[in-house]
């Protein structure tokens, strides 16, 4: 664990130091509060002990500014005045603990322990959140994602279909969950199909469903995804690659809002909202007679085309520093630095698979590297063959 000791006595800090380097802890010390908010902004800790009496800027004043804007940072009030009164203060203004001097080793323990482990706990619960968590925000500062965002946000409330297109791993999911995220019909199902992953001899039953006994393996009754949408919104992913006949049908089911299941003569009515997206050149494909030209324009009423980040390198030090916070709070790191000249070689470096490329390359820094992500190590590791 990384400790910052505050404190105006030299003797103290010298004392807290040796007892806590002796348990193993990296330490840190400061002699004025001014300092503090420097060094936990400039570098993550786990744990504060800082005295209450000290000239310039007391401990009180240093606490409230760290519940500001580090409000999970636990702080453990020291005092050589303690009263009743005082430690209720601190408390109630968020210090995790008081303790008051002639410092008892027993006490320093205890309050670490329990510290640190209340640490370990904000860790813990902000993986699991992450895991169940809220739908993550469309990263970027460039012009061309804050037109998406204002396509979204004004497209959003509406009915209209949406074709997302774009390369590979340049966030067209994200895209529709949010146009879901902000629709009308949030409180119904998100149901995705990615149309390449299906064989084509399956599609039209993953699609429609099917009854028991319309083919050799349909054992039961099986509710296809426009079904498992109604009320919601279906996102068919990588629509390029759906099998002619599949097309077909789902130009039905967007002109008359019903599908058939397989092996059945009864038309099901559905309500919902398609949104598709797909990384081929669909005007060149219907040119090649592998799409349709009908079902193109009943899917493209708003086109929106995901930029790669080739086409947006003014964020990749947006992106690089969003995924080292998030990557390192998910394993429970502390968070990397990263220099600017790795950063300018990260925008100078082909991310042929965008964004999903760049998160693993930033993964693979943050696992490999220790505290600094620097221009070496990014020569070093960014090359998914450096090994």
């Amino acid at each position: 664990m990384r400790i910052l000791v505050v404190d105006d006595e030299k003797s103290i800090r010298n004392t807290m130091k040796d007892i806590l380097s002796y348990e193993g802890h990296e330490v840190v010390v400061a002699e004025k509060g001014a300092e503090v908010l420097h060094k936990v902004a400039e570098t993550p800790f786990d744990l504060i002990f800082c005295d209450i009496k000290m000239p310039e800027m007391d401990g009180v004043e240093v606490l409230e500014q760290l519940q500001q804007r580090f409000p999970e940072l636990p702080v453990v009030m020291i005092s050589g005045h303690g009263t009743i009164d005082v430690a209720v203060d601190c408390i109630r203004k968020g210090a995790y603990d008081f303790i008051e001097k002639p410092l008892d080793l027993n006490r320093i323990l205890i309050a670490l322990r329990n510290g640190t482990e209340k640490t370990a706990l904000v860790k813990e619960t902000k993986v699991l959140k992450r895991k169940i968590s809220k739908l993550p925000d469309i990263i970027g500062g460039s012009e061309a994602i804050q037109k998406i965002k204002e396509m979204i946000d004004r497209v959003a409330p509406t009915e209209a279909r949406v074709l997302i297109t774009g390369a590979n791993g340049t966030g067209k999911e994200l895209v529709a969950r949010w146009l879901h995220e902000k629709s009308t019909r949030i409180a119904a199902p998100f149901v995705e199909v990615n149309c390449a992953a299906i064989p084509g001899e399956l599609i039209e039953s993953e699609l429609f469903g099917h009854e028991k006994g319309s083919f050799t393996s349909a054992v039961r009754q099986h509710k296809g995804k426009f079904e498992q949408a109604n009320g919601g919104t279906l996102f068919l992913d990588e629509i390029g690659d759906m099998s002619p006949s599949a097309q077909a049908k789902v130009l039905r089911a967007l002109q008359e809002n019903r599908i058939t299941r397989i092996g059945s003569d009864k038309d099901i009515n559905v309500d919902v909202r398609v949104i598709a997206a797909t990384n081929k050149n669909l005007q060149l494909e219907i040119e090649r007679g592998t799409f349709r030209e009908d079902l193109y324009h009943r899917l493209g009423v708003i086109l929106i085309r995901m930029p790669s980040l080739s086409e947006r390198k003014d964020d990749i030090s947006i992106f690089a520093h969003y995924f080292i916070r998030q990557i390192c709070d998910e394993y429970g790191y502390s968070v990397r630095k990263i220099t600017d000249d790795a950063l300018i070689e990260l925008q100078k470096y082909p991310w042929t698979g965008n964004i999903r490329e760049f998160r693993n390359a930033m993964e693979r820094l943050i696992i490999l590297c220790d505290k600094r992500i620097g221009l070496k190590e990014v020569k070093t590791y960014v090359n998914p063959l450096f090994l």
